[in-house]
This record gives structure tokens, C-alpha cells and sequence, in this order.
């Protein structure tokens, strides 16, 4: 008898090593680290520099932002309410799919709502993430404009552009603002340590 297509598939996640054996091996803590602000608040360029710090401490982990993720597997996503909130699904899934591998995500994404940040809260599981408001001000943002961004958003040539059209919403869940118009990258470093470390350490 022919069989149904689908019927010999079903969920194998007792047979999957889980994430406590991974960690144990790592010898690591799993946790995402989510920094939110505005685009040229200094997300990337914080995270980057907290993930060498971590690398020379011994810590696997693994970036997410913009260009690796928009430039792969959202690449077909475009800047509509719709896809912005497929934009983070997707992210929330793939940061999942790390975390129970025992590898800590450093996400860097404007994510400029709460209901946004819900919806990764709600993928990945809030005791599993960290969340950072990276606070930069606008004004020192649009001053970097490292991409010409602003200037266009400005000009009209880029609708819905968060802090220009498009509101962003103070985070209330996070638990540590960083300022990188005030704050050195060493000093915006040492203060993520503080907060992350003692949640990663095995």
C-alpha cells in the first residue's frame, strides 16, 4: 500500500542532543543578546566589539544584524509593516535554532516597537533574552549617517524611516541603556560585560 505523503514524518526532538549537553560541551550559558536603538546608534559596531571581547574570553557566539541576515535569508523582504514583522520572525527563529545549539546571539537590530520585540520575546523566550537599548539620540545618529540615510529620509526618498516617519518606542523590558554619543566603545563594552557575563558563565 502506497503511503500518504507526510505520514512517516513526525517530530524528532527526543532524539536531538538538547541544549544543556551543548552548553555543558561549550562549556557556555546560551543567551541572545538583543540590541535595540535607531539605525547608526552604534548597534552593530557595540556588538561586534562585545563579541571580540567574549571570543577572547573563551565564548562561542554569533552576530545577527541587517546586512548578513537581509543580504541571506531575508533577502526577498522588503520595508512594508508586513515584511518587517516577517523580517523578525524569521530572525527570532534562526536566533532560536542558536540558542539551542549553545551558542551566544548577539542580535543587532533596530526592532523600533514593542509589539515587534514581542514577537521575539515570544520565539525565543524572555528568561533567554537580554535586551539592550542602545540610546543614542537622533541627532547624534543623523549627524553619523555612516550610510546616507537620513539625508534621504529627509528628502522623502525613503518612507517610514524610524526616527524621521516612523516612531521608535523606548524599550521597557530592557535591562541596560547604552548612550554611544557619551559612552566610548571600550566604556559601552565594559557595561554589557557587567550586565551579560554573569548570565553566560557555566
Amino acid at each position: 500500500m502506497k503511503e500518504k505523503q507526510g505520514e512517516n514524518i513526525f517530530p524528532v526532538f527526543e532524539q536531538i542532543i538538547n541544549r544543556s549537553k551543548k552548553e555543558k560541551l561549550l562549556k557556555q550559558k546560551a543567551k541572545v543578546i538583543w540590541l535595540t536603538g535607531l539605525s547608526g546608534s552604534g548597534k552593530t559596531t557595540v556588538g561586534a566589539a562585545f563579541e571580540k571581547e567574549l571570543y577572547n574570553r573563551g565564548f562561542l557566539t554569533q552576530i545577527l544584524d541587517g546586512d548578513n541576515i537581509r543580504t541571506g535569508i531575508n533577502k526577498n523582504l522588503k520595508f512594508s509593516v508586513e515584511d518587517r514583522l516577517e523580517n523578525i520572525r524569521r530572525i527570532a527563529e534562526v536566533t532560536k535554532l542558536f540558542l539551542n545549539c549553545g551558542v551566544i546571539t548577539i542580535n543587532c537590530f533596530i526592532t523600533p516597537t514593542e509589539d515587534i520585540r514581542q514577537i521575539a520575546r515570544d520565539i525565543i523566550g524572555a528568561e533567554n533574552m537580554i535586551e539592550i537599548y542602545i540610546s543614542t539620540p537622533v541627532e547624534v545618529c543623523e549627524q553619523r549617517d555612516i550610510k546616507g540615510l537620513y539625508k534621504k529620509a529627509r528628502a522623502g526618498e525613503i518612507k517610514n524611516f524610524t526616527g524621521i516617519s516612523s516612531p521608535f518606542e523606548k524599550p521597557v523590558h530592557a535591562v541596560l541603556e547604552i548612550n554611544t554619543g557619551e559612552l566610548s566603545l571600550k566604556e559601552s563594552v565594559d557595561k554589557l560585560l557587567e550586565v551579560v557575563l554573569k548570565e553566560i558563565t557555566y
